[in-house]
């Protein structure tokens, strides 16, 4: 009976100074066998199933040899990346990590203190994503334009310390009653800070933790004047024109370039704009924004969302109003990801 999986990485080793290959397999389907006594999500002892079906299945001893080793090394060798804590090893279990450049994501995460009652808030699916794949344990994300909490209460769920600035001081005490209802199981530091991340001097506010330098930045603006969060003039929603929106936009990106470790990574995540019957790319502007102030683009995400707050009930209007206007509805939203060079 098999009892853990490093019974069966012994068992494995054990098949190594086997020579016949009809008893390598017979071995491999007893093993198979008895893995139902495993069937649990938390090991994925689906992905060994596949892997013994790939030994099973070997034509030559040697064939069959080379994936036990590569089995076995995935169990007792831990090998992670150089920005995460992902065992790379073990990469056919990260099946919920994303890695294409189109993501279709069905419903937000509301799951612990996860809400959407904010408006324009991004869902926690993206920072999830990015944490997971470009920070470990531990390392500090700062995310300049906060909103609710989303950021930081990934953070906490994943052992990362975090850093949120927000303009608005009822979303920033909002914020900080969503971050606090999330469990903190790793022990980590949260900051939230009401400020204006155009005027804000982070070297003096990363200082006050005892910290000089953040190793993953998020950054999910308004775009521009398609919902109006506030009435303040420093709100980037009220912005008077594009070239102002973008400005200041850049100010935030010049304030936090020093403060990013170089070789890590910084996300923006961006819709278009439609207004008098033209398509402003607001993404790609913002995107140049950013590779002007010497980032390098990695990669470009397009994002699916369903339907917003202003036109869940309208669906047939908007359709008629794209027939009739000739243009296309908004499916979809950017995701830049770039590295600091």
């Amino acid at each position: 009976m098999i009892k853990s999986y490093q019974h069966i990485t012994g068992e494995l080793n054990t098949l190594l100074n086997e020579k016949n290959l009809k008893k390598i397999k017979s071995r491999i389907s007893f093993l198979k066998k008895e893995l139902t006594d495993l069937q649990d999500k938390k090991n994925n002892s689906e992905y060994l199933s596949r892997d013994l079906d790939q030994i099973y299945e070997a034509h030559t001893i040697e064939r069959a040899k080379y994936y036990i080793k590569r089995l076995v090394r995935s169990f007792s060798e831990i090998k992670t990346g150089k920005h995460n804590d992902l065992n790379l090893n073990r990469w056919k279990e990260y099946n919920d990590i994303i890695t294409d450049s189109i993501w279709i994501l069905d419903k937000r995460d509301k799951s612990g203190a996860h809400n959407g009652g904010y408006w324009g808030n991004f869902i926690p699916q993206i920072p999830n994503q990015f944490l997971r794949r470009y920070t470990k344990k531990g390392e500090w994300v700062l995310d300049p334009f906060l909103g609710s909490g989303t950021t930081l209460i990934e953070c906490k769920r994943l052992g990362r310390n975090g850093i949120g600035v927000e303009l608005l001081p009822k979303i920033s005490v909002l914020a900080e009653k969503n971050i606090s209802k999330e469990e903190n199981p790793f022990n980590v530091k949260t900051e939230v800070i009401n400020a204006d991340s155009t005027k804000l001097d982070f070297k003096s506010e990363l200082k006050k933790i005892n910290i000089k330098t953040v190793q993953f930045l998020i950054m999910h603006p308004p775009y521009w004047d398609i919902i109006k969060f506030s009435e303040n003039k420093d709100d980037l929603s009220n912005a008077k024109n594009l070239k102002e929106f973008l400005s200041r936009f850049g100010e935030i990106v010049d304030r936090t370039y020093p403060l990013l470790d170089k070789g890590r990574y910084f996300a923006v995540v961006i819709g278009d704009k439609y207004s008098a019957g033209e398509w402003i790319p607001l993404g790609f502007y913002t995107m140049q924004e950013v590779l002007k102030r010497g980032y390098k683009l990695k990669s470009t995400i397009v994002k699916n969302f369903e339907e917003t707050k202003g036109k869940r009930s309208q669906k047939e209007l908007w359709r008629y109003r794209a027939l009739a206007g000739g243009f296309y509805i908004f499916k979809h939203e950017y995701i830049f990801l770039f590295q600091k060079v």
